[in-house]
């Protein structure tokens, strides 16, 4: 299989992977509401949990995560070459980003980020989970812990020397996390947005 090939096919496979709307069908199996309609209207494991209950939670955040690692471990293991590794990485995120089966409005990517980024450098995605769980912890704001977590993480790549080719990937991961908590930051700011616990 020649690198052409492997371009087109991981690349739309890991966008049309992202796209797959596990917070949505996962809120229907235990048979609760559709999220987009609840709470924070997104369809993310931390708003399936709030509206679904915290199995379906945590359902949606290990399938959020699988969407980010299915296609990075499948080409990890053809061709590890870290330009198609970005491209197919993002591409992941960006399906979750923008969906093509929900008219493009998507969840903020956290968890297949996670996944993704697990792939290409655990010990970073492991530094960058540790500052999320201290700012979540300290805080008692997943958005903030995600913010703060996903701006770290290209600090950490740049000093881990195999990871430090995954810079660029690493930022401009952060910078579509950042951008799509926009309206997070905007309630932290007024002191209005929702603390673990929580409801609505």
């Amino acid at each position: 299989m020649t690198t052409y090939t492997l371009y087109h096919l991981f690349i739309p496979a890991a966008y049309l992977i992202g796209s797959i709307p596990f917070g949505i069908i996962v809120a229907r199996a235990f048979g609760k509401v559709d999220p987009r309609g609840a709470g924070s209207k997104n369809i993310g494991a931390t708003n399936v949990g709030r509206t679904a209950g915290r199995a379906a939670g945590i359902l949606t955040l290990i399938l959020d995560a699988g969407k980010g690692v299915a296609p990075m471990l499948a080409l990890s293991l053809l061709f590890p070459e870290p330009r198609l590794m970005t491209f197919t990485g993002l591409a992941a995120i960006t399906g979750h980003l923008f969906p093509v089966f929900l008219g493009f409005k998507g969840g903020k990517g956290v968890a297949t980020a996670c996944g993704v980024m697990f792939i290409v450098s655990p010990i970073a995605t492991a530094l960058g989970l540790a500052v999320f769980i201290v700012i979540v912890f300290a805080k008692r704001y997943v958005s903030l812990g995600s913010i703060i977590a996903s701006a770290s993480l290209p600090v950490f790549l740049s000093v881990l020397p195999g990871a430090r080719v995954y810079v660029p990937m690493g930022v401009a991961v952060s910078i579509l996390i950042i951008v799509k908590h926009r309206e997070n930051i905007k309630r932290l700011a007024a002191g209005t947005e929702n603390k673990i616990g929580k409801k609505g």
